[in-house]
């Protein structure tokens, strides 16, 4: 493959990448009609008050990615030493790609290209170590909140309230020895005879000391503060009644059950609406509302972020050297 074909395909792949991102972030803006509703909710509130939580929401969105790309900057530093700049750069691409493509693989994708040519696969091996530090938090948080839900409202046998309980007690921390093993892959994986000739690949996942898997999970915690936060302004600006510790808690389990939602559902506006009204729905009869702030923060901290990335697709280096 010349020069020329791998400059014409280059720019074929980022116009599909552009073109799919904005018919999906179209379709969103145009067919929900919980954005409709979500305005005429705005139209009876203290402006000044709404110009501030909508402000406040923008801050902690960036404050969110900025922490996603130190994540991230620190992660790949074990293969590849880049800037602050070009890891929110890469955060930001990876988002683009990840809103159009199946439970956000895409996002590997959009980060590894700013890599060098060489380096990209382990920077995708390097990027699942940050997933699964997310992953294992939004789990154990969900768990330990979703005990709680079932037992203020969910009328159960208490023998089984406690089950529950333990229950989340021990896999969370199963969960988290295995965050902290995450070595472990490494020794799972090569017994797969298919996998066996990708091992100078996973042998990064045995890189990483106990150290520096704590940092991540305080960056991932810090990210999982800062959107908590997004879900409680809003909330206390729209159904200011519900009390404080009951938004928490019920974030944790809606951030759980959706984590659990499989392909494309997990950027359908409308299954995030609906879980969180359900959940809700125990605290709040204002269903309406409830919808209206989901669909703020999918706003914001997804479509949002997509639509500025697409800035950055266009400096990706498909067909780079080691050296660019």
């Amino acid at each position: 493959m010349n020069s020329s074909t791998k400059k014409i395909l280059s720019i074929c792949i980022k116009v599909t990448i552009l073109g799919l991102a904005s018919l999906y972030i179209y379709n969103k803006l145009n067919d929900n009609s919980n954005i409709k509703d979500f305005k005429e909710l705005l139209n009876s509130l203290d402006p000044e008050s709404v110009v501030l939580v909508i402000s406040s929401l923008f801050l902690l969105m960036f404050l969110n990615w900025f922490l996603e790309a130190l994540k991230w900057k620190f992660l790949v530093q074990k293969i590849e030493v880049i800037t602050k700049w070009k890891a929110v750069e890469s955060v930001f691409c990876g988002l683009t790609w990840a809103v159009f493509t199946p439970n956000r693989i895409g996002e590997f994708g959009g980060r590894v290209f700013f890599l060098s040519p060489n380096r990209r696969i382990k920077g995708a091996v390097i990027m699942t170590v940050g997933t699964i530090g997310q992953m294992v938090l939004t789990n154990v948080l969900g768990l330990l909140a979703l005990s709680w839900f079932l037992f203020r409202f969910m009328d159960l046998n208490p023998f089984l309230h406690l089950s529950i309980f333990i229950f989340a007690l021990v896999f969370s921390g199963y969960l988290l020895l295995f965050f902290f093993n995450i070595h472990w892959i490494n020794g799972l994986l090569s017994r797969i005879q298919f996998l066996k000739r990708y091992r100078r690949f996973l042998i990064i996942f045995s890189k990483f000391k106990f150290k520096e898997l704590l940092k991540v999970l305080i960056y991932c915690f810090s990210r999982i503060l800062v959107f908590s936060t997004q879900y409680f302004l809003v909330f206390r600006l729209l159904i200011p009644e519900i009390y404080p510790l009951d938004i928490v808690l019920m974030m944790f389990v809606i951030f759980f059950v959706q984590s659990s939602i499989p392909s494309l559902d997990l950027f359908d506006l409308g299954i995030r609406a609906t879980t969180a009204a359900y959940f809700f729905s125990f605290v709040t009869d204002q269903e309406i509302a409830v919808m209206a702030a989901v669909a703020s923060i999918w706003l914001i901290n997804l479509i949002i972020p997509a639509i500025l990335g697409s800035v950055f697709v266009l400096k990706l280096n498909f067909f780079g050297s080691p050296r660019n």
